[in-house]
């Protein structure tokens, strides 16, 4: 597919435009901060583009409200009880300092004991962390994508998790791959389950029309709850969103 890209303003508001291989505009928002992409078909008059936008300045301004209103994380420190969360489930971090192998584990149902070297740094931790989150997460996916796959009626060919800056998922339809957020490791499970079944239902259908908004409700009917669950979870103090 062939996309080019650039930006307009209106009333202020910077747009992203995607000119690509579809029939209609589609406009849409993007947590954390309200960056806006409207996606158009290639030949689209960009006057056009405007219009449409100017259409829709109300709708926009209330979902970057929205976004603004949403609670952020603290930037984390890596100490003795601090709060990290796992799978929606809150932990009192254990720092625990020792010569042998860095290392990370649950204790019990309230905390999270990272063991570390003595003077590791904030930032070596952070990754530490980071890594752990990612084989939890990596642990949950497979199973979850066998079962939509067997549901939904699709195929994955491969799959990986990563952080992004503003997406909670996405799609390579062409080659059949999804990628997960790793911030979905902090999710709720429901919420890293709803985004997967999302991307796989991508593979039936490519936009975000009336068709993929009616495979959402015959496979997944309370979808828009399990979404406004997670656009309503406190973000990452770094900037990354759905």
């Amino acid at each position: 597919m062939n996309i080019s890209m650039e930006t307009i303003s209106v009333a202020n508001l910077t747009i992203d435009i995607v000119r690509k291989d579809i029939k209609n505009m589609h406009l849409a928002v993007y947590p954390p901060n309200g960056r806006i992409r409207l996606s158009a078909p290639e030949k689209t008059d960009s006057e056009m583009m405007r219009l449409f936008a100017i259409s829709k300045i109300g709708w926009i301004k209330k979902h970057i409200k929205n976004f603004n209103a949403q609670p952020r994380e603290t930037p984390r420190e890596f100490i003795s009880g601090e709060s990290h969360y796992l799978f929606g489930k809150r932990y009192l971090l254990n720092v625990v300092e020792h010569k042998g192998f860095n290392k990370v584990e649950i204790k019990g149902t309230k905390t999270i004991n990272l063991h570390i070297k003595p003077k590791t740094s904030k930032e070596d931790k952070g990754r530490i962390m980071r890594e752990w989150h990612r084989n939890q997460i990596k642990n949950q996916i497979p199973e979850l994508i066998t079962k939509w796959e067997s549901v939904i009626g699709v195929k994955a060919n491969d799959w990986g998790v990563k952080q992004m800056r503003t997406k909670w998922g996405t799609c390579n339809i062409d080659e059949k791959r999804i990628w997960i957020n790793l911030e979905l490791s902090k999710k709720p499970i429901i919420c890293l389950e709803y985004i997967i079944v999302h991307e796989l239902i991508h593979l039936l259908e490519r936009n975000h029309n009336d068709k993929f908004i009616t495979y959402m409700n015959q496979f997944l009917p309370k979808w828009r709850l399990y979404k406004e669950e997670l656009n309503n979870l406190p973000v990452s103090h770094n900037d990354w969103g759905y």
